[in-house]
């Protein structure tokens, strides 16, 4: 039991020495201060809250949402395919991809995927 307490005290002790040292050695700049300020999508948190906000940047990220979520609803089907062909399992996932497909297609069409515009 005495072991297990010295144990304990010696790895308290050398866990607050470590701290201390690492506080007195560290750099405290006003600069810190903004680094450890929230950080939201590139818009300074100080600053007005009412600046316009880029479509563009938004649409993209929707797309980007979109697409990720429906790949990890495709995933699956390859694993599935893989443990019983069953025709229905490879028509849905080729319906899905189609789908797919033409969405982005139309994304592309209507110019939401070309960002120099």
């Amino acid at each position: 039991m005495l072991i297990i307490l010295t144990m304990v005290l010696f790895a308290l002790a050398l866990s607050t020495i470590v701290m201390f040292i690492s506080s007195l050695l560290s750099k405290k700049t006003i600069i810190d201060r903004e680094k450890s300020s929230p950080f939201e999508c590139g818009f300074d948190p100080k600053g007005s809250a009412r600046l316009p906000f880029s479509l563009r940047f938004f649409l993209i990220a929707i797309i980007f949402l979109i697409f990720d979520v429906e790949i990890t609803l495709l995933l699956p089907l390859v694993v599935v395919t893989k443990l019983t062909f069953i025709k229905t399992w490879v028509i849905t996932g080729t319906f899905f991809l189609l789908i797919l497909l033409a969405g982005l297609y139309h994304e592309w069409n209507q110019g939401a995927l070309d960002w120099s515009s």
